[in-house]
């Protein structure tokens, strides 16, 4: 059972900090947890759900 294809689970973007040194490395994007939540309040997953990491 995969966590992304549950319902009423809802996920903050992420995205790979630094593909090179740490290649299996995803980070949230905290700034995108306010925006998440108001989404998921809807019913609706915020995309794109991954993001480039800056």
């Amino acid at each position: 059972m995969k966590l992304m294809n549950l319902k009423y689970v809802y996920f903050v973007p992420f995205g790979q900090d630094d593909y090179i040194k740490k290649p299996n490395s995803l980070v949230a994007h905290f700034d995108m947890v306010i925006p998440t939540i108001e989404e998921a309040i809807q019913g609706k997953q915020i995309q794109p759900l991954l993001k480039e990491y800056k």
